[in-house]
């Protein structure tokens, strides 16, 4: 008989305790951040049960199974309330794949080897910016906390760096699904984001010397429907972290760019979506525009961190299932997550945001976000974001980024738990022409400029 000396009521206590005490390295037999840089996975950092979906359920849901209505109950303790909701009574269903043990998968390989180099030479400014702790300067590339100890560590790494690639560009799909399962708006188009400093795998680096007081330029346009081709926005991010990026429009039927208010970030960017600025990457907004970030949870999770890529449809189009018409849903794969950090934050920034608060679960091996809910006025659950991301490598079928595949999102489920209606966005490879990819050196210039967002409106 194999007595399991570590359950996961033992992981439960060991959580409990270091939510407690303060405690704050992640891992259960071993520090993880540790584990990894000395072996490049993290085996030796959780028992057996936190590494295996058969062992943690005792075998009532297996690798291979898929979550839906029926088994639901036996996951309930791994997912967010409105995942939870949505497969019991809406015709969600995940699928359940191995979990991932080496971290090299996790992440773009030039991010996790900058990660691994820079270890420990970060630290926050006096006025809570993250630096260079050796001369001050902007950081200088990968995670600058991988060890995260505190909820501000944890967002700081992901504000700085969202896609975790230099520059990335993504041909985008955007459907707005209403509470009747019709598809109530279709919107397709392209988001663009370079860093100007902490830059591991462009020239110049780590910074873009002209500016380096910059932290990023990022860009979103529409090519459809109609009425909307050719409006875009660009957000030009100063690298400190209380400062509002600067926030430029174009609108075709005006031909003019104008600049916006940048704190108005709780507004749809288009009609019938339910995304706003603040939402990117669950850290649209810059760092300290937003406070009281702490730890309020520790503790297994299920996300979608592999297996998520379509490589073998031609443009990479996600199947789709559930909800009223079968449609409302991305096909997903999930695996079990050993340990998530859940991190609340509120928008002291903002006096009239339309939330109270955030909630945002990390992979503690490698920081990734991998769920969201957000809390409204009254304190109630408002919306809830569950991505999918994966390694762009199927078989012999690999979409490459330089030596290495891609890594990057695949897609995302926004839902609008008051209302029922749900926001898909996909990866596509070729959007009316622009293609999805990674550090590219013409992405400035193409992309990133007022001049950009003209060119682009003209079309």
């Amino acid at each position: 008989m194999h007595i399991r000396k570590y359950d996961h009521h033992y992981s439960r206590r060991h959580f409990l305790k270091q939510l407690a005490t303060g405690a704050a390295t992640a891992g259960v037999l071993a520090p993880t951040w540790q584990t990894i840089a000395a072996t490049g996975e993290i085996s030796k950092a959780y028992p057996d049960e936190l590494l295996s979906i058969d062992a943690y359920t005792k075998g009532k849901v297996k690798t291979g199974d898929e979550i839906t209505a029926a088994n639901v109950e036996h996951v309930k303790d791994l997912l967010e309330p409105i995942r939870y909701e949505q497969i019991l009574k809406h015709g969600r269903k995940l699928k359940v794949v191995a979990s991932t043990k080496d971290v090299m998968k996790l992440s773009p390989w030039e991010y996790l080897e900058a990660t691994l180099k820079n270890a420990g030479k970060a630290s926050f400014d006096d006025k809570g910016n993250v630096v260079h702790t050796a001369d001050g300067q902007p950081w200088i590339g990968g995670n600058p906390f991988p060890d995260a100890k505190t909820g501000i560590e944890l967002f700081a790494a992901q504000t700085l760096s969202w896609g975790r690639h230099d520059a990335s560009f993504y041909a985008v799909s955007i459907d707005d699904v209403a509470v009747d399962g019709e598809t109530r708006f279709r919107y397709r188009g392209g988001w663009a984001e370079l860093a100007t400093v902490s830059r591991v795998s462009m020239d110049p680096k780590p910074y873009w010397p002209e500016h380096i007081d910059k932290l990023r330029f990022q860009s979103v346009f529409f090519t459809a429907p109609q009425q909307f081709k050719g409006t875009s926005f660009l957000n030009v991010w100063d690298y400190d972290h209380s400062t509002f990026p600067k926030l430029y429009g174009y609108v075709a039927d005006f031909r003019r760019i104008r600049q916006f208010p940048a704190d108005q970030r709780f507004e749809p960017l288009l009609p019938g979506t339910t995304i706003y600025l603040s939402d990117a990457w669950a850290a649209g907004d810059p760092l300290n525009t937003w406070s009281d970030y702490k730890i309020v949870g520790r503790g297994p999770f299920l996300a979608g961190l592999s297996g998520n890529w379509e490589g073998a449809d031609p443009n990479w189009a996600h199947k789709k299932h559930g909800g009223p018409k079968g449609e409302t849903f991305w096909d997903s794969t999930v695996e079990l997550v050993p340990e998530a950090i859940l991190v609340e934050a509120k928008p002291t920034g903002f006096p009239r945001a339309p939330i109270s608060k955030k909630q945002v679960w990390f992979d503690a091996r490698n920081q990734v976000v991998i769920g969201m809910v957000t809390y409204d006025r009254r304190d109630q659950p408002y919306r809830s974001f569950d991505g999918a991301y994966s390694l762009y490598e199927l078989g012999d079928n690999k979409f490459m980024d330089g030596q290495h595949p891609y890594w990057s999102w695949c897609h995302v489920t926004v839902s609008d738990i008051q209302t029922g209606r749900v926001t898909r966005l996909e990866q596509l490879k070729n959007v009316d022409g622009h293609l999805s990819g990674a550090n590219d050196p013409k992405m400035y210039d193409n992309y990133l400029t007022q001049t950009a967002l003209m060119r682009l409106g003209a079309v």
